[in-house]
Formats: C-alpha cells, sequence, structure tokens
C-alpha cells in the first residue's frame, strides 16, 4: 500500500475546521491536505463536516461539494468523472486510486486526503507529475514501422497478436502505479517506473511494430528497467486492474531471450 511522505523539510500543521450547515445531522468528517507554496507555510490538514444527505457516493463528488459550498479554494485536478482520463489520482484512506471511481461506502470512518505521494505539489492535492509524463514520453510510445502504412486501409495482425496488447493499452497514465511503487520514490531521476515500462511493453508485444531491438537496446541500463523489485505495489492500486509488474518481467524476459 501507498506510503504518503511529505514534501521535504515541511511539517504538517493542524489546519482550519469548516463544520457542516447548521441542521445537518448526517454528517462524515473528511480530512484534506493542504499546502500553498506561494504562502510559503507548512502544509497543514483542514477538516470537513459534509453533510451527507446532499452529497454524491464517490469521493471526488464530496471534494466537489467542499470546493463549491465550503471552501473554494481547494484546489484539485478532475476531468471526466468515468474513470477514463485519470485526472483526479490522489491518496485516500491511505492507497492510491481515483477519486472519481472510489465509493465512500468503501471507507470506514474519516476520509483521509493526500496528493500522490513523492512527487513535488504544485498545491492542494495537486502534484507535479511533469517528470512522470517526460519518462512516458522517452519510451516514444507511437507505432515504429519500416514498411510504408497501407493506402487503403488500417495495418492488420491477427486475432492472436491482438491479443497479446490486452492488459498493456488500457493504462491512463494516472500515476497512481508509480508514486506506489518504492524503487520510483527512491529512484525517479533514472528508473523509468510502472507506468513507462507498461506503455513500453505495449510496444514492444505489437506485431506491427518494427523497432524491438532498439526499444530494447534504450531498456539496457541498471536502473531505467531493472530497478524493478516486484513489489507490486502498482498492480495492488492500479485502478483499471492492469498489472505493470508483469510486463515488467516479460520485458526482463525479452532481454534474455534475445541474448540466446
Amino acid at each position: 500500500m501507498a506510503e504518503f511522505t511529505l514534501p521535504a523539510n515541511s511539517v504538517v500543521m493542524p489546519g482550519k475546521h469548516f463544520a457542516a450547515p447548521e441542521g445537518a445531522t448526517n454528517t462524515r468528517l473528511f480530512k484534506i491536505y493542504r499546502f500553498d507554496p506561494d504562502t510559503g507555510e507548512n502544509p497543514r490538514v483542514d477538516t470537513f463536516d459534509v453533510d451527507m444527505d446532499t452529497c454524491g457516493p464517490m469521493v471526488l463528488d464530496a471534494i466537489i461539494k467542499i470546493k463549491s459550498e465550503m471552501d473554494s479554494s481547494l484546489t484539485f485536478r478532475r476531468s471526466c468523472r468515468e474513470g477514463i482520463c485519470g485526472s483526479c489520482a490522489m491518496n485516500i484512506d491511505g492507497s492510491n486510486t481515483l477519486a472519481c471511481t472510489m465509493s465512500l461506502e468503501d471507507i470506514d470512518g474519516d476520509v483521509t486526503i493526500y496528493p500522490l505521494p513523492h512527487q513535488p505539489i504544485l498545491k492542494d492535492l495537486v502534484s507535479d507529475l511533469t517528470n512522470f509524463y517526460a519518462q512516458y514520453a522517452s519510451i516514444e510510445p507511437w507505432l515504429k514501422s519500416d514498411s510504408p502504412a497501407p493506402p487503403d486501409r488500417e495495418r492488420l495482425q491477427s486475432p492472436a497478436d491482438r491479443e497479446r496488447l490486452d492488459g498493456a493499452y488500457e493504462c491512463i497514465l494516472c500515476a497512481c502505479c508509480s508514486t506506489s511503487c518504492p524503487s520510483y520514490w527512491w529512484n525517479s531521476d533514472r528508473y523509468l517506473g510502472p507506468a513507462a515500462l507498461l506503455a513500453s511493453y505495449r510496444w514492444l508485444s505489437d506485431s506491427r511494430d518494427d523497432a524491438t531491438g532498439e526499444r530494447l537496446d534504450d531498456l539496457e541500463d541498471p536502473f531505467k528497467l531493472y530497478r524493478c523489485h516486484t513489489i507490486m505495489n502498482c498492480a495492488q492500486v492500479c485502478p483499471k486492474g492492469l498489472n505493470p509488474a508483469k510486463a515488467i518481467a516479460e520485458t526482463k524476459k525479452m532481454m534474455v531471450q534475445r541474448r540466446l
């Protein structure tokens, strides 16, 4: 399970408390991490008593309600609300997940919400994912083929070859897996992390791609690939039910096979 670590040299202070509207009888306490680097103040945890009789069923519903009705300065990312875009990834109840697909019924007691761990914090629940996206771009996530594209149809592949992509192409780049990985916490400057390596495997296993050797050469590095220690946090937290650790293991097997 992902462990949240604070920004360097910071201490979380008790924050403000926001009471529920008068007359609310069914309330729930939300503890939300707050940090604004422009103020120079230490991070804090604000608490909100939310009227659950007027709140939707998901964590994101509660966060939107808090911003709309209790504290408009609360900052977070969100977009699709359907578990497709990955924007609302955050650390909820101690585990990385999507706020839009996390049901409040599945959380016991108070609801604790932090940004994704071990990333620079831009503000409140918004992590800086610049390095994460740069690593994804570095694996060159597009088809590379030596042959020209057919003029009148798609590049075809057999059903069996297409099936090999299942479990890899569905990644939504929410960063839940990489930011729950201890190896990534300590080596994110050189280790590509579960998300980027899963994306890499998606192209390594594509029968239409002609750059397998080139892609494997690029991963031939003590850190890029081999810092995975199969801790399996990535598979545990993935909101799409994917298994990046398995993809990494398959990539390591491809590395060995090409040397035989």
